[in-house]
């Protein structure tokens, strides 16, 4: 499945400057494959990061510099109470959302909300540009 996500964003953001992951935690996969891929640098950040290479942010008290200019920010199993910040950050800085939540979890947000499947990967979008 993480592959298949990896492959959405490469297929659509191979060209991006900036892609930011939010709430990295301990699971970089997705982001250290997109870097091998894309050949630059994945913003990561949490609120509380696991290692020198994620940035500090809390999602719903930004700072909107790390975010200003990115192409897309995705968020792979975020909590659902960030899940409407994650959508007002994309919105204001018109960065398209990608988010992958748990199986269990509702959606919060978004009436431009799109279910999309792709190969093992289903997930939620919205295209702001």
């Amino acid at each position: 499945m993480w592959n298949s996500i990896s492959e959405y964003i490469i297929r659509n953001y191979g060209q991006a400057h900036k892609i930011v992951e939010v709430g990295v935690g301990r699971f970089p996969l997705v982001a250290h494959n997109l870097e091998e891929h894309l050949k630059f640098n994945i913003i990561m950040t949490d609120i509380k990061p696991s290692h020198r290479m994620i940035i500090q942010d809390d999602i719903c008290h930004p700072d909107l510099k790390i975010y200003k200019d990115a192409e897309l920010i995705y968020s792979i199993r975020p909590p659902e109470e960030i899940q409407t910040c994650l959508e007002i950050i994309s919105n204001t800085v018109g960065s398209d959302l990608i988010i992958k939540p748990f199986s269990t979890d509702s959606m919060n947000i978004g009436r431009n909300m799109k279910l999309t499947s792709y190969k093992k990967a289903v997930f939620y979008k919205i295209t702001f540009k």
